[in-house]
Order: structure tokens, then C-alpha cells, then sequence
């Protein structure tokens, strides 16, 4: 029974995109008690089954939202919990080499292996949501530290591996971001800072640092996000074209989360003035998707930000007009935007046909990004209850 229990704790909590400390928190909250009688730790052995909840039972419902049964009931047999990073990197320096090697060696062949399933990772993305793609891609990053750090190699080929290291972490992280782990995510994405750092790679540290940057922003933290996104463009005076406009758009996007309207589009026709730069030039392979299209998406979430719809309704309809259905993710995060422009709009017919297909995509998708989106679009279209479509719409929803 313990371990059902568990499970099911774990299950809301990752259903809610909480990290342990934030149920922690939130199981306090709901008690009145002064300090952190229950802190993450605790949250952490009534997951595993090393303690029950037992009083604190009814409180874990009530802070997940579920009646007690739903905590208690066997359900369907739990995965195993999560790896994280803290459960198989040292302690200090997690890239430090094992003071005495005994591994076997490392070749440039390794190497490319390695690169190329780091690419495969970020193919999968594409179309696979963060929760389902979360596991493999912690045990890529697993198994790539544990090469550095017990394998032996010329300086030559560790570098190379400390940057595929560095882009495994930023894919992970962003991954781990889609599934709602942010508090994970950060932790990997300091990781492959830490690897693209002492690689020397300057273009891979400020795609991490703007990836971090980006998570901040969306979660809240849009001060830190921006003063980030800055250091990111700042720092990489030599990054190739698409690199600084992708820079840019990270810039452009924090100062329209802030209002800031002319800070914006300063940023959003810089971004699209170094993408014109964009040809033939040595660059990372991890840039392949920043085109002028991605440009356009971000140049109509930021219109859509500053509350002017009629700017980002024509950009948003001629970009989903040729995007890949296949990116069911994508396109269920762009359509999302298009809804809340059409409701600025005052066009509450027409953002109610889009919301349904948003709502209909996103149930296909294990992503936390797209569930949180639909949030949005619910709540956006609530004004406008009283039409016919978006009563449907809502009611369907709930």
C-alpha cells in the first residue's frame, strides 16, 4: 500500500508540474504551521515508500487538488522515479575526471556517436512531448558524463565531448522544461554551462544561458530571465548569425513579458537583421530550425504580448498556413496564440474554433507547455461565456 501511495503522490505532483519542494510548501501552507515541518526530503521518502504520510494524508489531497482516495487507491503500477542529476553526479565539480583513470579509451569515433544521438534527441523533440522523451535523455546525459569522467582521451577529443555534453544538457534541460520539471531542468542546464564553460565554447554557453533565461521568463522570474537573455548576447560576441538572432529573440521576448514595447521590437527587427547575415558560414548543427518562420512566430507572440492583435493575427495565420502538422507540439503552442489574439481582437467566434483545436491537439501530447497554454486559453476566452461557440468550448473543457 505504501508504495501505491507513493506513486500516486508523485503522480499528481508531476501532473501539477511541481517540484518536491513547491508540494513541500504547499502541504505547510494548507497546515498554518510556522518552519517547514514537512520539507522536500520528507515529500521525497513518502514517494519512495521509506515513510507514509499518514496524518499528513489529507492535506497532500487537499494541496493536490484530489479527494484522499485518489492517493490511497492502487492504481496502475508507478515507473520508477525519475533519475536526477543529483543521483549520479558527484559532489563539486560534476565534470571533474576520476583522480586515476582505469576506463577504456575514447576516440573520435565515440565522439561522433555521441553527437549524432544528441541530434536524434532533438529530431524526437520535435514531435515527442517532454514527459515521454524525459527518461531516455537522462540517461544520454548519464551515460555522456560518465564517459568524461572515467574514460581517457587526447585534450582534443575532450573537448569535443565536454560540447556534446554541453548539447545533450541543452536539449535535456529544454526537454525537462516541456515536462514541467523546471527545478530539474535549471539544474541541467548549469550542467552543460558548466561544460560548454570549460570547452571554451562561447556560441554553446550563450544558447544554454538564453535556454535558462527562457524558462525563467515564462515561469514568472522575467527580471532574471532578461537580465540572462542579455548576458547570453553580450557574451557570444562571436557567435554565428542564426545564434545571435536567436539571442535576440530570447531579449525580445523577456522586454515584451515586461511591457516594454519599444525594447521589443528593437530586439525582434535585430534579431531579424543578424538572420539576414545567415550564409553558408561554419556553424552548430543545433541552430538547423532558426529560419526566418521561427522569426515571424516570435515577432507575432511578442505583437500578441503587447496586446496588439492586429499585428500578430496576419503574421500568426500565414505561419501556421505551412507549418508541419507533424510538430503537433508547435502548433498546438502557436495556435494557442492565435486564440488569445483573436480575443484581443474582440473575434470570440473565431478564437473559439481555434481553442477547440488547441484543446484537441494538446490531449495528444505529454507536454506541459502545450496543458499550461490551454490553461491560458480557457481562462482568456471566460470574458466571453455569454457566446454560444465559446460556452461550448469552456463547458467541453471543464
Amino acid at each position: 500500500m505504501g508504495s501505491s501511495i507513493g506513486a500516486n503522490i508523485r503522480r499528481e505532483r508531476e501532473r501539477h508540474g511541481w517540484s518536491q519542494s513547491r508540494l513541500a510548501r504547499e502541504v505547510c501552507r494548507l497546515a498554518g504551521v510556522i518552519g517547514e515541518p514537512v520539507g522536500r526530503q520528507e515529500i521525497s521518502r513518502w514517494e519512495t515508500g521509506k515513510r507514509k504520510p499518514r496524518e499528513w494524508l489529507p492535506l497532500l489531497a487537499a494541496a493536490l487538488g484530489v479527494p484522499v482516495d485518489a492517493l490511497t487507491g492502487a492504481g496502475t503500477p508507478p515507473e520508477p522515479p525519475l533519475p536526477s542529476l543529483d543521483d549520479y553526479l558527484p559532489e563539486g565539480d560534476p565534470l571533474a575526471p576520476l583522480t586515476a583513470r582505469r576506463g577504456r579509451r575514447v576516440g573520435v569515433d565515440a565522439v561522433r556517436d555521441l553527437q549524432q544521438r544528441v541530434h536524434g534527441l532533438r529530431l524526437a523533440d520535435d514531435v515527442i512531448g517532454g514527459r515521454d522523451l524525459l527518461r531516455p535523455a537522462l540517461r544520454e546525459l548519464r551515460s555522456a558524463v560518465r564517459v568524461y569522467r572515467e574514460g581517457t582521451f587526447t585534450e582534443v577529443v575532450g573537448r569535443s565531448l565536454l560540447q556534446a555534453i554541453g548539447e545533450l544538457a541543452q536539449i535535456a534541460g529544454w526537454i525537462a522544461s516541456d515536462a514541467g520539471q523546471h527545478d530539474q531542468a535549471e539544474r541541467i542546464y548549469r550542467l552543460g554551462l558548466s561544460a560548454a564553460r570549460t570547452a571554451g565554447d562561447t556560441t554553446l554557453a550563450g544558447n544554454l544561458l538564453g535556454s535558462l533565461a527562457y524558462q525563467r521568463m515564462n515561469t514568472g522570474d522575467v527580471r532574471e530571465g532578461l537580465t540572462m537573455a542579455r548576458a547570453a548576447l553580450e557574451n557570444a560576441h562571436d557567435a554565428p548569425p542564426r545564434a545571435r538572432a536567436l539571442y535576440l529573440d530570447r531579449v525580445a521576448w523577456a522586454h515584451a513579458k515586461r511591457g516594454e514595447a519599444q525594447e521589443a521590437m528593437r530586439a525582434v527587427n535585430a534579431a531579424s537583421d543578424a538572420l539576414a547575415g545567415h550564409g553558408g558560414e561554419d556553424e552548430p548543427g543545433y541552430l538547423y530550425w532558426v529560419d526566418a518562420g521561427e522569426l515571424q512566430v516570435m515577432e507575432s507572440r511578442v505583437y500578441t504580448e503587447l496586446r496588439r492583435p492586429l499585428r500578430a493575427v496576419p503574421i500568426l495565420r500565414e505561419v501556421l498556413s505551412r507549418y508541419d502538422a507533424t510538430h503537433t507540439r508547435e502548433l498546438a503552442l502557436y495556435l494557442s496564440w492565435l486564440v488569445v489574439a483573436l480575443a484581443d481582437a474582440n473575434e470570440p467566434e473565431e478564437a473559439a474554433a481555434t481553442a477547440e483545436r488547441v484543446v484537441a491537439l494538446s490531449a495528444d501530447v505529454s507536454s506541459e507547455r502545450t496543458a499550461e497554454r490551454v490553461r491560458v486559453v480557457l481562462t482568456r476566452l471566460e470574458e466571453f461565456r455569454d457566446v454560444p461557440e465559446v460556452r461550448a468550448v469552456l463547458d467541453s473543457a471543464a
